[in-house]
């Protein structure tokens, strides 16, 4: 593993003034909210495992990750702070075929 002694930069220290929320991040936040399954998040430090099915072969893997927690975030009732390990794969599929699986474990 390699290491670059640099202090991470949050999405806060990234942008400047107020983000606000798409239309498309309206509908896919309360579509997703109600897609979730009804499970329990365990206490203390989290580990999460994501994989997202993308019909597209440019995005990146990480473009879909911080609009998917704040939404598991909501509906499991937990701060994300407490999410210390993050799996992440990204699998290609055709359009229309697109999915997102995960799993939280306790850490």
């Amino acid at each position: 593993m390699s290491r670059v002694n640099i202090k991470p930069l949050s999405v806060n220290k990234a942008w400047r003034g107020r983000r606000f929320k798409t239309s498309d991040y309206e509908i896919y936040e309360k579509e997703l909210y109600y897609l979730l399954p009804n499970i329990e998040v365990s206490k203390g430090k989290l580990k999460l495992n994501i994989e997202f099915g993308l019909s597209s072969k440019g995005s990146d893997i990480d473009n879909c990750l911080k609009q998917f927690i704040d939404v598991c975030q909501k509906k499991y009732l937990f701060n994300d702070n407490r999410i210390y390990k993050l799996t992440l794969e990204k699998v290609d599929v055709k359009k229309g075929e697109e999915y997102i699986d995960f799993l939280f474990n306790k850490l």
